[in-house]
Formats: structure tokens, sequence, C-alpha cells
């Protein structure tokens, strides 16, 4: 039930980190830059104030790395099945038949 629980919920972090990367704004790659038309600017970019959404970006990741290990070691806790949560069944020895006497 907890793995399930949480297994939704790192689906819906990754889901918004996808969202919020793709919003962000990229860092003058236009085709001036390209060409080394950028000179006034740094290696990767000005540096600016930290924007509302990086910080959701920052947050979003934490929370993509953090459930990413617990999902990793929650699994490997038992050896259920990730579709069940069951364990699989132990494996069934044949019946041993006892030797005729002779």
């Amino acid at each position: 039930m907890l793995y399930d629980l949480l297994n939704i919920a790192f689906i819906v972090v990754c889901f918004v980190l996808l969202v919020v990367v793709l919003l962000q704004q990229g860092q003058s790659g236009d085709m001036a830059s390209a060409f080394g038309g950028g000179g006034a600017q740094t290696t990767f970019g000005t540096r600016g104030g930290v924007s509302m959404l990086a910080k959701v970006t920052i947050v979003c990741a934490v929370l993509f790395m953090v459930g990413a290990l617990t999902l990793a070691i929650i699994g490997q806790k038992g050896p259920g099945s990730v579709i069940s949560g069951a364990a699989p069944p132990a494996p069934v020895s044949a019946p041993v038949n006892p030797q005729p006497k002779k």
C-alpha cells in the first residue's frame, strides 16, 4: 500500500519536473551566441536572480532523487512482484515415492 502511494507520488513529481523544465527560458541560445556573438555573457549565461520556476525545479529535482532512492530501497526489501505486490509462490517439489521393499 505504501509502495503504491509512493510510486504514484513519484510519477506525479516526474511529470511536474518535466513540465517545469520545459517551461524555463533558455540561456540566450540564439544564433549569435552559437557563433561567438554573445561575448559579454559568461559561459553559462548571465547570473541573475533565481526565479520562482528555478526554485520549483530545484525542489522537484530533490524530490525526484529522494523518491527514486526510496523506491529502490523499498523494492529491494523483499522478493515481491512490482505489479501484484505479493511474493512469488514457493517452488513445489515433486512428491517422493518410497522405494518398494524387495
